[in-house]
């Protein structure tokens, strides 16, 4: 069973990363590479479709996280699972504001303020790709030195 909760937190942490570094390095350069109201009119239905897929797995990853540390002692599991788990609240608090401006139907969306917010958007997503890729990088260092 504690294998079986490792795994989990090692596969649902890379699985997250793998989806941020390619939004970050695949999917909106592509957008970017548009018209700016065209990368905007996409992003949002992009954004909807990943956040819950991208939340689910951050939970899934810190929980299983913090489940191994408990079972194990080993400390790298609560590490893994607290660089996982802040993806959330980095996005509620430093990504939100951006994201509710972007979906504002306000929004002139060919406007030179909206593409800065979309240039703004990919360097904040970066820190998520980073902070899960700590995270993913750790849990693979704790399951192989076992």
């Amino acid at each position: 069973m504690h294998e079986a909760i490792q795994l989990v937190a090692v596969l649902t942490c890379t699985l997250f990363t793998g989806a941020a570094i390619y939004i970050n390095l695949v999917e909106h350069p592509a957008r970017m590479g548009c018209s700016t109201e065209l990368a905007a009119t996409v992003w949002a239905p992009s954004y909807k479709r990943a956040t819950v897929m991208q939340v689910t797995l951050a939970l899934l990853s810190a929980a299983a996280g913090v489940f191994s540390w408990l079972t194990s002692g080993e400390v790298s599991w609560l590490v893994g699972a607290l660089l996982i788990f802040s993806v959330i609240p980095f996005t509620l608090i430093a990504i939100m504001p951006t994201n509710k401006k972007l979906l504002d139907p306000n929004l002139g969306r060919a406007s030179d303020a909206t593409r800065a917010l979309l240039q703004k958007w990919a360097s904040l997503h970066a820190v998520r790709s980073v902070l899960s890729l700590a995270a993913s990088i750790i849990f693979l260092i704790s399951i192989l030195s076992q």
